[in-house]
């Protein structure tokens, strides 16, 4: 069997209507766990249990360089707390969808919360974004 090596260089979009920033040159890590809630469906007679998928379930993790001004990292995050409305699109890879490149698109993100200032001396200022609900899809055809 070949082992495949994968280096990342993940495209990060986020859009809280109207506005969408493309935040991939300001971050160096990013997580997304999908899943679906698991709804017991074990009947009378079973000898186990059983189950069947119920809501999907999302979560993303990224880190960003922090910057601020019009269309950087801290507005863009301040503009998406709290709202429940904030769209995602990422791939690990570059813009073009593939089998090898799989696009997520998460709907419906909710950033409970950030940390906009998080300065030390000497080092770069990094925020971790975490976005929680929504639904995903998941997209390998190129447009």
């Amino acid at each position: 069997m070949a082992t495949t090596t994968f280096l990342s260089n993940a495209t990060i979009n986020i859009t809280q209507s109207p506005t969408t920033y493309d935040l991939s040159d300001q971050a160096n890590q990013c997580t997304i766990t999908v899943g679906q809630d698991s709804l017991e469906v074990t009947a009378f007679g079973d000898t186990g249990h059983k189950f069947a998928g119920g809501l999907q379930s999302v979560d993303v993790s990224i880190t960003f360089f922090l910057s601020y001004g019009a269309g950087e990292v801290e507005a863009a995050l301040a503009a998406c707390v709290g709202t429940g409305t904030t769209t995602l699109v990422i791939s690990p890879s570059g813009t073009t969808e593939s089998a090898s490149n799989p696009e997520y698109t998460i709907t419906n993100a909710m950033l409970a919360s950030f940390t906009p200032i998080n300065s030390t001396v000497g080092e770069m200022a990094t925020v971790t974004a975490n976005f929680t609900g929504g639904t995903w899809a998941r997209d390998i055809t190129a447009p």
